[in-house]
């Protein structure tokens, strides 16, 4: 028979899992939006993007300002108050047809995502047994915002084929978190480590000051920027496309993101069995090959090598995440989180905007794609190096995390 700690951490990876799904149905969609708010709004690129910037800042500040709510509140609270804020900015997209209101809504949207997404991360770390576990966990749950991914822009391409309103992908996740917070309200939590003194906004800047934070917040960062060279402009790279494999370059951005979820899936096996330095390596260095590879053999290259990049992206973020928030105490997990979700979102919006610029400057996307090869190429280098050098293994050794059981570790609370 299953014990209460048992069932009840099951249900809250469950619950992690439809919340990343959830949110990324809605982030995941804005590039199949933004050509129909171009067309309803006569909107130029730059204002028709603040639909992607207005998330990302909103998310990049929670991170730094409100990821230690997590810790000083308790992982439920935060949840809920990120859960419920989420919710109602997703449904409020019912009352009204401002574009400026959209705006602030996502804007909110993305405190909101900041909030339960650290208070998720912190969750994760308190029901996992060791750090090798934390990382499965982590991909898993990654591979289900990969589905998100997936499913957001099919549901927005459905709506607008039957002449719906796009914004019935945002109605579908705001009810989506309400059944979430009823779910996260009844579920018990660990109580974590509490402190003498409760965590503040002040512990995120100083966690910026610390090495393994920055190391890990860095290559969060490399990742993303070369992540988004794809889903932001590998659709404007492949446009006009007319040589042998029209068809798959039609279909490369879903190719890439059913491959990142696949590949996601295949990575919490990979890590739960191979040294995930390693592993890091090795994707790393598949990424980099794909990339120049898209870049020496052309479009007719880049239309499969791009798209199956995918595949080897899969494994890198969540791993580096779990790897930078394990190797703290549970009591820290929320405000690290915080900080390396800061560091993703800055690069998730300066990433592609200097990618755009270059391309503008140097007259095509292709070069905004040689700017991606150079951070591909120093993601690697700094992969191949933790991989021969591991700084963090003493660290991560050091805080291994132990596990919740009936006899002994955190005591759970909330309902039971």
């Amino acid at each position: 028979m299953t014990s209460p700690a048992g069932a009840s951490a099951r249900t809250i990876r469950w619950l992690t899992y439809a919340m990343f799904l959830m949110f990324a149905m809605t982030t995941d969609s804005v590039g199949v939006i933004i050509p129909r708010l171009i067309e309803d709004y006569d909107l130029g690129l730059t204002a028709a993007g603040a639909f992607h910037y207005a998330t990302m800042a909103g998310i990049a500040l929670a991170g730094l300002g409100l990821g230690f709510l997590a810790d000083r509140l308790g992982r439920k609270t935060a949840l809920l108050l990120g859960l419920g804020s989420f919710g109602a900015a997703s449904l409020g997209f019912l009352a009204g047809d401002a574009f400026m209101a959209f705006v602030v809504l996502l804007f909110v949207s993305g405190l909101a995502i900041g909030v339960f997404k650290t208070a998720a991360i912190a969750l994760i770390g308190d029901i996992s047994a060791t750090t090798r576990e934390h990382t499965t966990t982590m991909n898993l749950v990654e591979g289900f915002f990969g589905v998100g991914a997936i499913i957001g822009p099919a549901i927005v391409t459905l709506l607008l084929a039957e002449g719906l309103s796009w914004k019935g992908v945002y109605v579908l996740a705001g009810a989506m978190s309400l059944v979430l917070v009823l779910g996260a309200t009844l579920v018990r939590y660990p109580q974590p480590t509490r402190l003498e003194t409760p965590p503040r906004m002040s512990a995120a800047l100083g966690l910026m000051r610390d090495p393994y934070v920055m190391g890990f917040s860095t290559a969060a960062m490399l990742y993303v920027g070369v992540e988004t060279a794809i889903y932001v402009w590998m659709p404007t790279f492949l446009q006009g496309y007319d040589g042998s494999w029209t068809l798959l370059a039609a279909y490369a951005l879903s190719a890439f993101f059913v491959l990142r979820a696949a590949g996601r899936f295949l990575g919490a096996w990979l890590l739960s069995r191979l040294r995930w330095t390693w592993v890091l390596a090795v994707c790393t260095v598949l990424i980099l090959v794909c990339f120049l590879g898209a870049l020496i053999g052309g479009r007719d290259a880049a239309v499969w090598l791009l798209p199956a990049s995918g595949l080897f992206m899969s494994v890198i973020y969540p791993t580096v995440n779990s790897k930078g928030v394990s190797a703290y105490p549970r009591s820290e997990h929320g405000a690290v989180a915080g900080v390396i979700l800061f560091f993703t979102a800055v690069s998730a919006v300066v990433a592609p905007l200097a990618m755009g610029a270059v391309s503008d400057l140097f007259g095509g996307p292709l070069y905004g794609f040689i700017l991606a090869t150079v951070l591909a190429a120093l993601l690697a280098v700094g992969a191949v190096l933790n991989a021969l050098f591991d700084p963090a293994g003493p660290r991560l050794a050091a805080a291994e995390i132990a596990p919740i059981t009936d006899t002994g570790g955190a005591p759970l609370d909330g309902p039971a």
